[in-house]
């Protein structure tokens, strides 16, 4: 009987590891988000494009979902909008909690004390 639980367990695994292994990244809405967060902090292509040091063409590529981007360009993106990686792909968790509460405790760090107390306020109306 154990053996059947073991085998079974194992073969559940295997699947799950497949699946999430062929998992795709939907680049449409992660260069939606990126150009949505990229308007929200008021910077154009050319602004964004020059803070990561690549072309204006090639953001504008990203956005418009003609290319796929590398990580290296997702961290500088992420980085260069104060975000995170998470937060850019969080429409794509099946947990998109997580993401969400690591991107609200970044932007409480940034707050003063004053604000917070504002933020607490609204939360308890809430």
């Amino acid at each position: 009987m154990q053996l059947c639980h073991t085998f079974l367990a194992t073969a559940i695994f295997q699947k799950r590891e497949v699946s999430c292994l062929q998992q795709k990244i939907d680049y449409a809405q992660l260069g939606y988000n990126i150009k949505k967060l990229r308007q929200t902090k008021g910077l154009t292509q050319d602004n964004l494009a020059e803070l990561i040091g690549c072309n204006t063409s090639h953001i504008s590529n990203i956005e418009n979902n003609y290319t796929k981007l590398s990580l290296n360009a997702l961290l500088a993106i992420a980085n260069s909008l104060d975000t995170s990686v998470d937060f850019l792909l969080s429409s794509q968790y099946e947990n998109k909690s997580l993401a969400l509460d690591n991107e609200i405790a970044r932007a409480l760090n940034r707050l003063d004390v004053e604000n917070k107390e504002r933020l607490l306020r609204i939360i308890h109306v809430l």
